[in-house]
């Protein structure tokens, strides 16, 4: 019988050795220049996450899941071998794979990921859930243009993050992740078919927020490095026709404050039954969603020694 790793909310393994001081949660840090860059920018992105053998373990169990009969499936919240709505393309999405995979489940205490999150959050934070995007060689599938809180009003209010990393080098030629810089300031635009036409959201915006897409920034980045962005960063992915495909995983978190707001007869509601459920009103906390960084159990002056996105407002 398949065991249900989300049971544990900590490390199981040793891939992702834990900082031992403060000096050693500090090497992981973000500048105050890429913090305030993501203040203007809505994201970040060239930040290195794992190592190369973080990398290939991570691929072997990814290899693994992508098998529709794999073993632990039923702890998926989503499992889409193709959810792609376009012909003869494919994309592979799947939530819930740190429940399945052990180096799934212990990337999410990766002091690399950590850090960068508890600075652009300037609080500590829980696991939301994680991602699974693969785009395969020739006929990878496009991630329309949305922003995730579309997806997320379940929970409320919008304190949440993304951190987006590349199993593969990610280029324009193999669908990487596109930004449409300072689309954070847009506010929520209705929720769209995550796979659908690429330009759909288009259609409810106005002309000034069109033409920004003028701007928009493909972020070419090697395997093992990562993204980060604001849950209303307008962004999407286009299809992959290159000889070489493109993996990669998401986490998704939030800071403190955040309930539920849970409706299965409205649009506030998860894209599936399988997510753990939490009343209305009350926080979103549990052992499905564990605490993956407390600042303060890591060092009593832990804002003081680490500059973050509250910090520097002030």
């Amino acid at each position: 019988m398949s065991e249900d790793l989300g049971l544990y909310n900590r490390p199981i393994t040793e891939l992702f050795p834990q900082p031992e001081n403060i000096e050693e949660w500090a090497s992981y840090a973000l500048s105050d220049d890429q913090v305030q860059e993501y203040q203007e920018k809505g994201f970040i992105q060239g930040i290195q996450i794992l190592n190369d053998n973080q990398i290939n373990v991570l691929r072997e169990e990814l290899s693994e899941v992508v098998i529709p009969d794999h073993e632990g499936k039923e702890f998926f919240y989503e499992y889409h071998s193709n959810e792609s709505t376009q012909p003869e393309m494919v994309l592979f999405h799947a939530l819930g794979t740190w429940r399945v995979r052990k180096s799934f489940h212990d990337i999410l205490w990766n002091p690399a990921f950590l850090m960068p999150a508890y600075q652009l959050l300037g609080q500590g934070f829980r696991l939301f859930h994680d991602q699974l995007f693969c785009k395969p060689a020739q006929h990878g599938g496009v991630v329309s243009w949305h922003q995730d809180y579309s997806y997320w009003t379940w929970t409320r209010p919008m304190n949440h993050l993304t951190c987006w990393i590349g199993l593969d080098d990610s280029h324009e030629e193999n669908g990487c992740l596109h930004y449409v810089p300072g689309s954070h300031r847009w506010g929520l635009i209705d929720k769209l078919d995550l796979s659908g036409e690429m330009d759909a959201v288009q259609e409810f915006l106005t002309p000034d927020q069109i033409c920004d897409f003028e701007r928009k920034v493909p972020i070419v980045m090697k395997a093992g490095y990562a993204s980060f962005h604001h849950p209303i960063m307008m962004h999407g992915s286009f299809e992959n026709h290159s000889p070489f495909q493109r993996r990669a995983t998401v986490i998704n978190v939030f800071g403190k404050g955040v309930v539920s707001n849970l409706d299965f007869e409205s649009v506030n509601s998860p894209g599936s039954n399988n997510y753990p459920s939490v009343p209305m009103g009350q926080r979103m906390e549990g052992t499905y969603y564990p605490l993956l960084f407390d600042p303060k159990k890591e060092s009593k002056t832990f804002g003081d020694d680490i500059p973050n996105i509250k910090s520097l407002r002030t």
